[in-house]
């Protein structure tokens, strides 16, 4: 999948951050756009609904 920009909260930095991510499913049958934020590095996800089956 492609890379897209989205919103999430960092909780080393303690902000929301824009980073790039892709988007998995989670083992919980959700959507979720993962990747590392661009300040520190550390991994960001953020949940972005239920899967579509």
């Amino acid at each position: 999948m492609a890379d897209n920009t989205y919103n999430g909260y960092c909780v080393k930095c303690k902000e929301k951050r824009d980073f790039q991510g892709t988007v998995e499913v989670s083992k919980t049958g959700m959507n979720m756009a993962k990747g590392k934020c661009p300040v520190c590095g550390t991994t960001v996800n953020r949940i972005l609904g239920k899967a579509k089956a």
